[in-house]
Parts: C-alpha cells; sequence; structure tokens
C-alpha cells in the first residue's frame, strides 16, 4: 500500500450522515489537537498497544532521514490510553492530511473517561503501508529518533512530549516511557 493514504481513506465513507463522530487519537491527537473539536475527553481503547513503529517522511522526518511515530499494533489483553475528540465529519478532511504517511481510519469500540461506551474512528498505520518501519531494538529507535527531525519538527520532541502527555492522563506505557529513557541517555547533559 502507499504511504499517501489521503485517497484512500476519502473512501472509506465511515459513520455518513452522522452529525457528530468520536475519534481516538493515542500519539500527537493526545498533545496536539489542532483541529476543531465538539467534546475532548480521556479515552481507552482494548486490544492495542502503542508502538514508535510507523516511519515519519513528513512531519518528523524525511524520505530520507525518516523519523519514528507510533502506530497501534494488536495485543489481546492490552489497553492502550489516549484522548477522544468529539468532532463533526467536515474535520477528516485535515486529519487525512494530517495522517496521510500510512495511516488507514478504522472503527473502535473505546471507553470515555466517565464510563461511556462509544464506537468511533482511529487511524492506524498497519505493517502493509509502504512507510512501516516495524520493531527494532529500543536504542535503535531512540538513535533514530534522536537524529531525525522534519517539517513539524524534532522527532525527539515528538517522544517527549508524548511522554508527558500520557503521564498528565497517568498512563502507564512501558514501551514510551522505556525509549524516553534511551533518548535522554544519548543527550548530551545541559550545563
Amino acid at each position: 500500500m502507499t504511504a499517501d493514504t489521503i485517497a484512500i481513506n476519502r473512501r472509506r465513507d465511515l459513520f455518513s450522515g452522522q452529525r457528530a463522530v468520536w475519534l481516538f487519537g493515542y500519539g500527537s491527537l493526545i498533545f496536539k489537537a489542532d483541529f476543531p473539536w465538539l467534546q475532548r475527553c480521556p479515552a481507552r481503547i482494548r486490544g492495542w498497544v502503542r508502538r514508535f513503529w510507523q516511519g515519519s517522511h513528513d512531519h518528523r522526518g524525511t524520505p530520507e532521514s525518516p523519523g519514528r511515530v507510533v502506530t497501534l499494533v494488536p495485543r489481546p489483553e492490552a489497553v492502550c490510553v489516549g484522548m477522544a475528540y468529539r468532532i463533526t465529519p467536515d474535520v477528516f478532511e485535515h486529519l487525512d492530511f494530517r495522517e496521510k504517511n500510512g495511516y488507514l481510519r478504522f472503527t473502535t469500540e473505546m471507553q470515555l473517561a466517565h464510563g461511556q461506551e462509544a464506537q468511533g474512528l482511529v487511524y492506524i498505520a498497519t505493517e502493509d503501508n509502504a512507510a512501516y518501519l516495524g520493531p527494532a531494538p529500543e536504542q535503535e529507535i531512540a538513535a533514530q529518533i534522536a537524529r531525525s527531525s522534519g517539517p513539524s519538527g524534532a522527532n525527539s520532541e515528538y517522544l517527549l512530549r508524548l511522554a508527558e502527555a500520557l503521564r498528565e492522563l497517568d498512563a502507564e506505557d512501558s514501551h514510551v516511557f522505556a525509549l524516553e529513557r534511551c533518548l535522554r541517555g544519548l543527550q548530551p547533559a545541559a550545563g
């Protein structure tokens, strides 16, 4: 599958005719909501874990030196904590462009912070997209993140802001926090 998924997502007319749709964010959508939303609250989905296995050629890296950003990987017993946004369907024009580098829209069941169950959408970069990098040792992923930068800024900023946002949500994520420790170990001490 091509890395540019805009046209594919536009054909995936999920929740057609609805006035508002829930969107689950688990990466930069937690800390960078650059779109209008009607409601926002912490949420969780079951059966998925967050992994820095997707290449970023357009935001946190370049085609010659891709960064690494998160996608979701199936794990039956897992719970992934993130942020849910109630949005109007016209917002997907912006989101499809933002998430164009290999991410497809899928439906998901989510549990909102106040206990309500809701069905909504989530963007996932599956292993069959051209930008998928897959697993690697934590030190190797952290080193790639440390040296990568793109139009949206340093890849290290993405990792550090995600780790901070997860702490604010009181969410445990061993993968993200292990990469954060590795990254900090690679960075020279200030002073």
